[in-house]
């Protein structure tokens, strides 16, 4: 029987997600520890379960090789991992909608390892959450990390902004690229007033129709008339594209995301790392670090 933890997700994307997640934490904690007047937070929305089950598939016997069954594993959630991050944040704070998941966190939390720590799991819409709660932090005395990674195009242009007023969170937002093109409709007409507004609330603007369509003026045959239709003429670089250049009109410093691919080679996601912070002194500290590791990430794909 499942446990109330289990989350059943995994690929070579999840783990390269998490490794890069994992090791940035660890040396943002690092170098802050050097600056102490700084108390370490870290938010995680749409945290899920805190840790992840992958089911590895198993293989028949043959001439070679013995029979290898089915197994399944447990491994460590992006919650997980900043719980054991060393050194250690000095608040942890996990906002999940699905109730399941929320009591999975909270039991995590309460685990002997961690029940002396500062942790607190939100419940609810992660959007109203993050905009609630950060306007309260006195972020003259913060500095903190967030990890968005939605569920599809869930997170609204809003909480972008909120983020960006804070003055002092550094942001890794995992974007869908398989949302936007699901949503970016091929033929204009099928794109409904349910999808433009899902875009737009995700993106800020409704200027991506306008980048990612074109007229497609076509013959109608029964009345010899011409009818009107666009087509999106978008590929996904300029979409991706789109999305980071929004990011940039927004958050003082942006990197060249990171493109994330399925087992079977797709491109899935953009992960993007955004510094809400325009201190030059704040750059010289965590710029260096994200670009190695996603320099270093883009050699392991």
């Amino acid at each position: 029987m499942a446990s109330i933890g289990d989350h059943e997700f995994g690929s070579g994307l999840t783990d390269l997600k998490l490794s890069i997640i994992a090791e940035y934490l660890q040396r943002y904690n690092t170098a802050l520890s050097r600056q102490p007047f700084f108390e370490r937070w870290y938010f995680d929305a749409f945290a899920g379960t805190g840790e992840r089950t992958v089911r590895l598939s198993g293989s028949a016997e043959d001439l070679l090789n013995e029979r290898v069954e089915e197994r399944i594993e447990r491994r460590r959630g992006s919650a997980r991992i900043a719980l054991d991050t060393i050194p250690q944040f000095h608040r942890c704070i996990f906002m999940e909608q699905k109730k399941r998941h929320a009591l999975a966190l909270e039991a995590l939390c309460s685990e002997p390892s961690y029940a002396s720590r500062k942790t607190f799991v939100l419940r609810g819409d992660a959007n109203r959450a993050i905009q609630d709660h950060i306007q309260t932090v006195n972020w003259k005395k913060a500095r903190a990390v967030m990890f968005l990674d939605p569920y599809g195009m869930n997170v609204e242009w809003q909480t972008l902004e909120a983020i960006r007023r804070t003055e002092a969170i550094d942001l890794w937002y995992l974007v869908s690229l398989s949302g936007l093109y699901r949503q970016a409709t091929h033929r204009g007409s099928a794109l409904d007033e349910k999808k433009r507004a899902a875009l737009s609330r995700m993106l800020g603007t409704p200027a991506w129709e306008k980048a990612w369509y074109e007229e497609d003026r076509q013959r109608d045959l029964l009345s010899m008339l011409d009818s009107e239709e666009t087509r999106r003429t978008a590929s996904l670089d300029l979409m991706e594209d789109f999305v980071l250049q929004r990011l940039r009109s927004l958050f003082p410093t942006v990197l060249e995301p990171l493109r994330l691919k399925n087992d079977r080679n797709a491109p899935m996601f953009s992960l993007f790392f955004a510094m809400s912070n325009p201190s030059p002194a704040a750059a010289r500290v965590a710029i260096p670090i994200a670009q190695h590791i996603l320099t270093q990430a883009r050699r392991r794909r």
